[in-house]
C-alpha cells in the first residue's frame, strides 16, 4: 500500500510539473498580453513551487521504507525546489523589477534548467518502475 501510494504521489509530481511547464505557462502567453501573463506566472510561481516542495517530500517519505534512491531523488527535489522558490525566484524578481534584462534571461534559464532536471528525475524515477 505505502508503496502504491508512492508512486501515485511521484506520477502526481511528474504530470503537475510537465503541465505547469509545458502547458499552462506556454497558455498564458498565447492567451493573454505578454505583461498580463508574466503578471499573472509571477503570482502562480510560489504556489508551483509549494506544491512541488509539498509531494515531492511527501514522496520522498513514502518512499523511504521501501526504496531509497527513490526517496533521496524526490529528497533532491524537494531541497532544490526551496532554494529556487526562496533565492532564485526573488533574483528574478528584482531582475525584471530592475529592468536587468541580460540578468533575467540568464536567471530564467537556470530556473527553466532546474525544473526541467525535476521532470526528468521524477520521470526516470517512474521509468525505474516499469
Amino acid at each position: 500500500m505505502i508503496e502504491t501510494l508512492a508512486i501515485l504521489s511521484t506520477a502526481l509530481l511528474f504530470g503537475g510539473m510537465a503541465l505547469y511547464a509545458f502547458g499552462f505557462a506556454a497558455f498564458l502567453f498565447t492567451a493573454l498580453p505578454a505583461p498580463t501573463a508574466g503578471a499573472t506566472l509571477r503570482r502562480a510561481f510560489p504556489w508551483f513551487y509549494a506544491f512541488v516542495i509539498v509531494v515531492s517530500a511527501g514522496a520522498a517519505l513514502l518512499w523511504w521504507p521501501v526504496d531509497a534512491v527513490a526517496a533521496g531523488a524526490m529528497l533532491a527535489v524537494a531541497l532544490s525546489t526551496v532554494a529556487v522558490r526562496q533565492g532564485l525566484m526573488p533574483a528574478i524578481n528584482r531582475a525584471t523589477d530592475s529592468g536587468a534584462r541580460r540578468r533575467f534571461q540568464w536567471l530564467h534559464g537556470l530556473s527553466v534548467l532546474v525544473t526541467l532536471a525535476h521532470i526528468v528525475v521524477t520521470g526516470w524515477l517512474l521509468a525505474r518502475l516499469a
